[in-house]
């Protein structure tokens, strides 16, 4: 195809509390996605720098632990794919404490810059970290604020939404990707991820014991109108 015809890539922007967020949680996505052309950037608000896990044995302290998370975070991005990565610079576990309206603010400015089909954060509720629902409460609020074209998911830990009945949700609200394709990046990720991921032996046996971890889906809350009562397995509405 013509270089001057070719179609616009699509556009993924996620929004997160911490390094390794985005590899913990939705890894194989991402990967998947990347490996497909979409143009992904991933904001991480702070630098995870009151983490309690310093390697094993330790190898960083709470002084060189930002700037270590933040090269493991690089390194995972060239992994899985993302092209861009932004830090807030907000101080790990105080994401809920800021001010609100200027991060809502900063989020906004995200979205107008890189005008997503696609924005990923915590959902307010169901994140579990205090960073994370805060930082998913300021995106859907900025979201909303800029009335983007775009479409919102929220991202869940492992295969808690295959009964989403559970927490107040139907089937028809969730979408469910494949990531089987995906899983040795995804591992290679957590691996990149290592003063997080060295204390837990399963991440570091044989590939082939370790990929065995992963679940094959991984599950995403529908967050926007317009994507209620579409397809269930891709997060890009067909246009």
């Amino acid at each position: 195809m013509n270089e001057l015809h070719k179609a616009p890539s699509k556009k993924l922007l996620a929004v997160f509390a911490h390094p390794d967020d985005e590899t913990f949680i939705c890894g194989g996505t991402l990967a998947k996605y990347a490996s497909e052309g979409v143009e992904i950037t991933l904001v991480s608000a702070t630098r995870g720098e009151m983490g309690r896990r310093m390697g094993n044995p330790p190898y960083i302290n709470r002084e060189t632990m930002p700037a270590i998370r933040e090269m493991e975070l690089r390194r995972a991005c060239d992994t899985l794919g993302i092209r861009h990565l932004t830090f807030f610079d907000i101080r790990d576990k105080t994401v809920e404490f800021v001010d609100q309206n200027r991060l809502i603010g900063s989020i906004a400015d995200m979205i107008h810059e890189v005008d997503p089909d696609v924005v990923l954060t915590f959902h307010e509720k169901l994140g579990g970290h205090p960073d994370h629902c805060a930082i998913g409460k300021a995106t859907t609020a900025a979201f909303k604020q800029t009335e983007h074209k775009g479409s919102l998911y929220f991202i869940s830990f492992g295969d808690m939404m295959k009964q989403p009945e559970r927490y107040g949700y139907t089937p028809k609200d969730v979408v469910e990707i494949d990531v089987q394709a995906h899983l040795e990046a995804k591992l290679a990720a957590f691996r990149d991820h290592r003063c997080q991921t060295e204390i837990d032996e399963w991440v570091w046996e044989e590939d082939q014991k370790a990929l065995a971890r992963f679940g094959s889906y991984e599950y995403f809350l529908k967050g926007s109108p317009e994507v209620v009562g579409q397809q269930r397995s891709d997060l890009f509405l067909v246009k």
